[in-house]
């Protein structure tokens, strides 16, 4: 039989589990009668565990949130996993939390055994991270926060907002999800006074307080990440496109990364692929690119483009030159 610590250590460890346990099931595992599981639950209590109890047929024990965070039980994989996300987390793109990240894990660490403290430390030894061309913007902890509540509690969201050629305008929208693409976050939300669905840059907004009223949320007519895909794209490509891709959708979508275009299935040999560029050019090689045959019609440069380069590839691999070798003798 386990000593009262340990086994208190070992019913924690089962209530955090997120289920009902009967006391019968938890005096089976802790080998120890119903009598003592309640009794060890009261314990808890009293060490400020919120241990919920229902009675009857189906009543049993749930471990619940209080106000104030308890001590928690990791196992291995738990405990490498956590420290692993901190130690991401002080070096990501929301500011205001590299400090208390660097806090968490250091008390993490501290108490880790050594053969948990080896791996994390191998990671944190031979894990080298390449640094990005590009650092990215960085979002407040705090906006973030205030942002997911606003999405969470369906209420609406006023901010001053900064679009991407320097103009500010004050939005008011319906929240609905956040988004995290690489190093960015997006808001999609129904904007109130374009009556229509809309992508903004956590980065560039402030919120304004307090919180408008609550509003009945609407049926978003596409997946959040596909709004965030297509609304990113239209801001930041200079040419776009729509080009008929002779596969099926499923088939180009095993080709290309999410982040080039967004795949509308025409039928079951077809799809329309949404896409653009920086310049026309580059908007061409990818197209050659795909690997699959397409039908182009605009915008107009990119047909004649397509054409003229058409025309030089047809040059390039024409008919090769006779070469004739002379051979001398002498005697």
């Amino acid at each position: 039989m386990l000593e009262t610590s340990a086994r208190l250590l070992r019913l924690l460890s089962l209530l955090q589990t997120p289920r009902d346990w009967t006391g019968a099931e938890l005096a089976d595992r802790l080998a120890v009668s119903t009598r003592t599981v309640r009794n060890d639950v009261e314990r808890l209590r009293n060490l400020g565990y919120p241990v919920h109890g229902t009675r009857g047929a189906v009543g049993g024990y749930r471990l619940g949130a209080g106000a104030a965070l308890p001590p928690l039980l990791l196992d291995d994989e738990e405990a490498v996993a956590v420290a692993i996300g901190l130690r991401t987390a002080a070096g990501g793109t929301i500011t205001g939390v590299e400090e208390t990240s660097l806090r968490a894990l250091t008390k993490l660490e501290q108490v880790l055994p050594a053969r948990l403290r080896r791996r994390v430390d191998a990671l944190k030894q031979y894990a080298v991270a390449v640094p990005r061309d590009d650092l990215g913007p960085r979002v407040d902890a705090d906006t973030l926060s205030a942002v997911a509540a606003a999405c969470r509690d369906h209420e609406r969201l006023r901010f001053d907002y900064r679009s991407h050629d320097g103009s500010e305008s004050l939005r008011e929208t319906e929240p609905y999800r956040l988004v995290n693409w690489g190093r960015r976050w997006y808001l999609v939300g129904f904007d109130i006074e374009r009556s229509d669905w809309r992508t903004f840059r956590v980065d560039r907004l402030h919120p304004r307080t307090p919180t408008g009223p609550r509003f009945t949320p609407r049926d978003l007519p596409e997946e959040a990440v596909d709004q965030v895909r297509r609304g990113v794209s239209s801001a930041a490509w200079r040419y776009r496109a729509q080009v008929v891709v002779h596969a099926p959708a499923e088939q180009l979508a095993e080709r290309i990364n999410p982040a080039i275009g967004t795949i509308t299935p025409v039928d079951d040999t077809r799809c329309l692929l949404d896409t653009g560029a920086d310049s026309i050019e580059a908007l061409a090689v990818h197209l050659g690119l795909l690997g699959f045959d397409f039908t182009v019609t605009e915008p107009t440069e990119l047909v004649e483009l397509v054409r003229a380069l058409a025309d030089r590839y047809h040059r390039a691999t024409g008919p090769r030159p006779q070469v004739t070798r002379a051979w001398c003798e002498s005697g």
